[in-house]
């Protein structure tokens, strides 16, 4: 199986070049400069190269807060790049995984978001993306949006990091205890897209969105605390509210994602985020 992937850089790419030799997938990464999202060239190159029998696009203009003051650059990344990649994906009948966010909701909802639930964003990378949702599934191509949230790994920039980092110099920190979302290993995810690959003869044309979070939950101060158990850390963590950490991007209080469609329809469950963190906070800390 052929996976080419689109974002070589972000946490959910550098984690499915490490899981594909388990499953014998041959997983391609690539990103600027070799291949740009935003160009429709550059991608019709990298389809004409690889040949894939799927395609990954885990490419996101991520940076929320800079999102507010950026829409034009986040809307290129997160919405036209996706669709230009969707519509070629369409044009060779090549299935097409594309990752999008919790930020589509307004988290205002009192339990678990499902798919089926209206969308809302309030910020601009939360608008951007669910445009990105709506360009991937306008095409018709064999697609499925896989909504995540809270990703963390050993690769790049992620809260883990952050958490260890400040934990090892600080001996009291304060976070966030009023908004609460599903902590999901990168590492989880890659294992999920690749079984969903192995059964990519079942996608439907015309596009599905399906959840894809850890199973648990926890508040943000909940999973800072968990985070220094595991690493054998003791920093006070005082718990604060929202108001207390002003960011220029509005974040959802309630980011929980509810998994069970996955569940139904292909048997896929992501593991406690309780049982998946142990093991990064050791890489992390063995780096």
């Amino acid at each position: 199986m052929r996976v080419l992937v689109i974002g070589q850089s972000g946490q959910v790419a550098q984690a499915m070049v490490e899981r594909g030799a388990a499953v014998e997938a041959n997983i391609t990464a690539r990103g600027r400069p070799q291949t740009d999202l935003t160009s429709e060239a550059s991608l019709a190159r990298a389809l004409a190269d690889h040949v894939p029998d799927v395609v990954v696009n885990a490419a996101a203009y991520t940076a929320v807060d800079a999102a507010e003051d950026d829409e034009a650059a986040a809307l290129a990344l997160n919405a036209t790049g996706p669709g230009i990649l969707a519509r070629l994906c369409a044009e060779e009948d090549v299935p097409l995984v594309h990752i999008s966010t919790d930020y589509v909701f307004d988290g205002r909802l009192g339990r678990p978001y499902t798919e089926d639930d209206p969308t809302g964003p309030r910020s601009a990378y939360g608008r951007t993306k669910l445009a990105g949702e709506e360009a991937v599934l306008s095409f018709g191509a064999r697609a499925l949006v896989l909504r995540t949230a809270w990703v963390y790994s050993p690769f790049g920039k992620n809260f883990v990091k952050t958490m260890l980092r400040v934990g090892a110099e600080r001996d009291q920190l304060k976070v966030v205890a009023d908004q609460w979302g599903n902590p999901t290993n990168a590492l989880d995810i890659a294992d999920a897209i690749l079984k969903l690959c192995a059964v990519r003869g079942q996608w439907q044309a015309g596009g599905k969105v399906l959840h894809l979070t850890a199973s648990g939950e926890a508040s943000w101060h909940q999973f800072a605390e968990a985070i220094f158990a595991a690493a054998g850390l003791g920093p006070e963590v005082l718990a604060i509210p929202t108001s207390e950490y002003p960011t220029p991007a509005q974040r959802p209080a309630n980011s929980r994602l509810d998994g069970s469609r996955l569940a139904q329809e292909f048997d896929i469950r992501l593991p406690d985020w309780r049982d998946s963190l142990p093991g990064v906070v050791e890489r992390i800390q063995g780096a």
